[in-house]
């Protein structure tokens, strides 16, 4: 019980992360271009709005605006006062004794005129003519007169000024010596910013940002006419109108709406598992597979959405969910979870009806190119496949909707070929989620199956005989899981690895002793025993030691299951017929527990005795396969295995006809008389 809440916590969690990231903001349900035609019907106004002014037009106002616009500034006048004040002190104290009358009469005159017109800060001057401003308001007493900016003092300009055309009487060396006539030089103007900006925004705010209003009921625009300049500011200002009314009164109900749709799909999602593929739901890591796969699409989509001015969303390889979870559970679970990522995306999509129908036609057809992956080839031929669904697809509704081929957006077949070479990606993700959640493909089944492999060419040397049994198992072992639709070759490669724990001891094996002396003959009956069932944590070891999939090593450990070594195990119940066979005469297991895993338990045992047989006709084949098959049955080694009599009977006929075309009778070769 807690596991499957907790698995149904992952499916409020994936909701609540799609639903995060969905964008809020109110969306216009058209899409238009100034000199496109309307691809739509007609359309009235649905309320009154103003008709805003394009962004152009609107700049071109507030320019002209500005262009009247003068900073503020403000003259202290009680500086001069001060300045005067200070100059008749220092005279009255020391400058008199060296400083004749004259120069105080002219230094006097000469500040009231620099004062008067003002002194500014050098790095106030530079703010004002870095920004343009070539006159400003001069707020004296509050009282404004309009300056050129440039005739305005700073107090390197000032001091200039003094120094220039002296009268006869001033010499100019005593000036600066003498009176230090830099002491009486301050600031008296200043940048008035607080009364510049807000001067500034009444300038602005005086100007309307709308030129006319749309009535209720109105005509905007009908199918097929072209999207002039004014009816593009009509479709602008509708637009910008129906965000705003959206975000004022439908925030939270927006929000509520996603949830509500966001939640049913992935309940869907989660019914389906539960009901349909409990194998699937069983695993959390499965779950959390297809759920990552759905998250990830989904904000891919909500971000491509927030930034559809560069983007397109039929840029998102939305197929990879087909090609990813066909190649690791099956086709049928495929197509629905790409269903629900599609029904989950299309809301947000500028135009749900076309996106809903292009994805579809892409579903449905990479599903019927793609059965199993094996090769490299098989992909390319699906993307290749995809494209065109993607390019017919849209070309066709195209002209459903508008009727006419030049009609048709060209760039979108752009985003098609994006699509497609994004898809290419998915060859490297099935080895990146083989590895975070142990699966297997057939891709890398293929692979393993390999004879030319490190492995299992090693394998072949070591121990040859074994390896020709393994061969032939596997090849009784694909045939018969084909025939009950199980993974044929996923039984294929784990019977090529079943006996690799032999590399151990190989001469310990029958099937290996060329000079036909057997070691284990020689040995007390346990040590006998136990050498052979160790071949199975031998078999584990090596498989660890490279790094083989769980899968392969499930076929390493329950090809025997947990049954006897029965040659030794007789002999030892023989011997001591009243006493308990130990432990070491049974193999590890566990028992086989999947279709492929108890094939290759037949399969390994019907090889291993028919080569024990003395007579091989049809008669002997099958009351070898039969009371093999049977006894194991009987034993209970597959009672955990959701088989059905009818496949075990299949099974049978399968394994009969093989050996009977292994074993047939040859022809004799007449001698040459000479």
């Amino acid at each position: 019980m807690a596991k499957n809440a907790f698995k149904v916590l992952l499916f409020i969690v994936a909701a609540a992360i799609i639903v995060y990231c969905y964008p809020r903001e109110g969306r216009f349900r058209y899409q238009f271009q100034e000199g496109k035609p309307w691809r739509y019907g007609l359309l009235t106004a649905p309320y009154n709005f103003s008709v805003y002014k394009s962004e152009s037009a609107f700049k071109a106002e507030q320019d002209s605006v500005l262009s009247h616009y003068r900073p503020y500034l403000q003259q202290n006048s009680d500086i001069l006062p001060q300045m005067l004040e200070k100059l008749e002190k220092d005279y009255q104290d020391f400058l008199r004794i060296t400083v004749p009358p004259r120069y105080m009469d002219y230094l006097r005159e000469q500040l009231s005129l620099i004062y008067n017109i003002g002194i500014i800060s050098a790095e106030e001057m530079q703010l004002l003519e870095k920004e343009g401003y070539t006159s400003a308001t001069l707020l004296i007493d509050n009282l404004g007169e309009t300056r050129d900016i440039t005739s305005l003092f700073t107090a390197k300009k000032a001091y200039t000024a003094l120094l220039t055309n002296l009268p006869n009487h001033i010499n100019k060396n005593k000036l600066i010596q003498d009176c230090h006539i830099e002491n009486y030089l301050v600031e008296n103007c200043f940048y008035d910013k607080t009364t510049s900006q807000r001067s500034k925004e009444e300038l602005l705010n005086s100007i309307s940002q709308t030129s006319g209003m749309v009535q209720r009921g109105e005509r905007i625009i009908d199918q097929g006419e072209i999207v002039n300049h004014d009816t593009f500011l009509k479709l602008d200002s509708l637009r910008r109108q129906a965000e705003k009314r959206n975000d004022q009164a439908g925030g939270n109900w927006l929000l509520l709406g996603q949830i509500l749709w966001v939640g049913m799909a992935m309940s869907m999602l989660g019914i389906y598992l539960y009901k349909i593929r409990p194998g699937i739901f069983k695993r959390t890591a499965d779950i959390a597979f297809i759920l990552i796969l759905v998250v990830i699409l989904s904000l891919l989509s909500a971000l491509v959405i927030r930034n559809d001015q560069l983007l397109n969303v039929y840029m998102i390889p939305f197929a990879i969910i087909t090609i990813l979870v066909t190649t690791f559970f099956d086709s049928r679970t495929a197509f629905y979870a790409y269903m629900i990522t599609i029904l989950i995306c299309a809301p947000i999509t500028h135009f749900p009806f076309e996106f809903l129908m292009l994805q579809l036609s892409v579903g449905v057809v990479s599903i019927l190119t793609l059965k199993r992956l094996t090769q490299r080839s098989q992909l390319i031929f699906n993307i290749l496949w995809i494209l065109c669904i993607y390019c017919l697809a849209y070309t066709s509704i195209s002209l459903l909707q508008e009727g006419s081929l030049t009609m048709v957006q060209w760039k979108m077949y752009v985003s098609f070929g994006i699509n497609s070479l994004l898809l290419l990606s998915s060859y490297l993700l099935i080895y990146l989620f083989e590895w975070m959640f142990g699966y297997i493909s057939d891709v890398t089944l293929v692979e393993l199956a390999n004879i030319n492999s490190k492995l299992l060419r090693e394998f072949s040397e070591t121990c040859p005989g074994s390896f020709q049994h393994s061969l032939q198992v596997s090849n009784l072992a694909s045939a018969a899981a084909q025939a009950i639709n199980a993974n044929a070759q996923l039984v294929r490669t784990g019977a090529l690895y079943h006996d690799l724990g032999k590399m151990a001891n190989p001469s310990y094996y029958t099937e290996n002793q060329s000079d036909g002396e057997n070691p284990l003959l020689h040995m007390p009956i346990e040590t006998a025993a136990h050498m052979v069932t160790d071949h199975v944590p031998n078999g584990l070891k090596i498989a660890s030691q490279h790094r083989l999939p769980k899968v392969i090593k499930d076929f390493i450990l329950t090809h025997h299951g947990a049954s006897s070594a029965r040659y030794f195990y007789t002999l030892y119940k023989n011997e001591h017929p009243d006493q308990e066979v130990p432990e070491g005469f049974f193999y590890p297991g566990p028992d086989p527990f999947s279709k492929e895993t108890a094939i290759l338990m037949m399969a390994d045992t019907i090889e291993a005795a028919s080569r024990s047989m003395k007579v091989y006709s049809e008669e002997s084949i099958s009351n070898l396969v039969e009371s093999l098959i049977d006894s194991q049955f009987n034993e209970g080694r597959y009672k955990n295995v959701p088989i059905t009599f009818q496949e075990l009977e299949l099974i049978k006929e399968v394994f009969k006809e093989k050996l009977r075309s292994v074993y047939h009778a040859r022809i004799a070769y007449p001698k040459e008389n000479k």
